[in-house]
């Protein structure tokens, strides 16, 4: 299995993974069993838009309208982040 997701893939967050707010750091976090993952102000910015619904290519362009960057860097931000999360089972596709 690749790890990389189509531009038509739907990601989304598996049972038991969630993002939360930690009100003891301050942040938001990747809680999954027994796990939890602090994001940075990208990852956030990722995971937020992450529904099951959302295409990757729809995703990628919602980033590049918010923060004016060039798409072909957020593409690849995006994929790389949503890999390794994917690596870990942090984070399923839907075709």
């Amino acid at each position: 299995m690749t790890l990389a997701l189509a531009p038509t893939d739907r990601p989304y967050l598996p049972r038991g993974v969630r993002l939360v707010t930690d009100r003891v750091r301050g942040g938001i976090v990747l809680l999954a069993p027994e796990k939890a993952v602090a994001l940075d102000a990208v990852g956030e910015a990722i995971l937020s838009r992450v529904d099951g619904q959302t295409s990757l290519a729809a995703l990628v362009d919602q980033l590049v309208e918010a923060y004016d960057a060039p798409r072909e860097q957020i593409e690849q931000d995006v994929q790389a982040f949503l890999q390794g999360l994917r690596a870990r089972m942090f984070l399923m596709v839907a075709p």
